[in-house]
């Protein structure tokens, strides 16, 4: 019972490992593709990629496959990834922090206060 319990615990393990290593790469693709039909041929293409090992039983070599996988992805990393701006490292993150505390700003655009 405990062997086919590992078994299946390091099969979980590997999909796991899989489905990121296939959202990284898909992330990965966006960062290369200028235009969106190139996008959609180069994710076709790595779809194709990983659908052709989609059948593979052995263990160590669909670990070996992974390894060489993430290999191959950290090898084709972008030097300059595109970040959306209003995130951690994009351009207008915290461009416009909030006013220091005791700071008060009044929105009234020059209207008075008629008593």
């Amino acid at each position: 019972m405990s062997a086919s319990a590992s078994y299946l615990a390091r099969r979980a393990a590997q999909k796991e490992r899989v489905r990121i290593l296939y959202r990284r790469a898909l992330k990965e693709t966006l960062n290369w593709a200028v235009h969106r039909h190139l996008f959609y041929r180069d994710a076709s293409d790595l779809r194709e990629k990983f659908d052709a090992n989609k059948n593979v039983e052995g263990l160590e070599t669909i670990d070996r496959l992974i390894e060489d996988g993430e290999a191959e992805h950290n090898k084709w990393r972008h030097p300059d990834p595109y970040i959306v701006p209003w995130a951690p490292g994009g351009s207008k993150f915290t461009r416009n922090p909030p006013p220091p505390p005791g700071i008060e700003i009044v929105y009234n655009y020059g209207q008075e206060d008629h008593i």
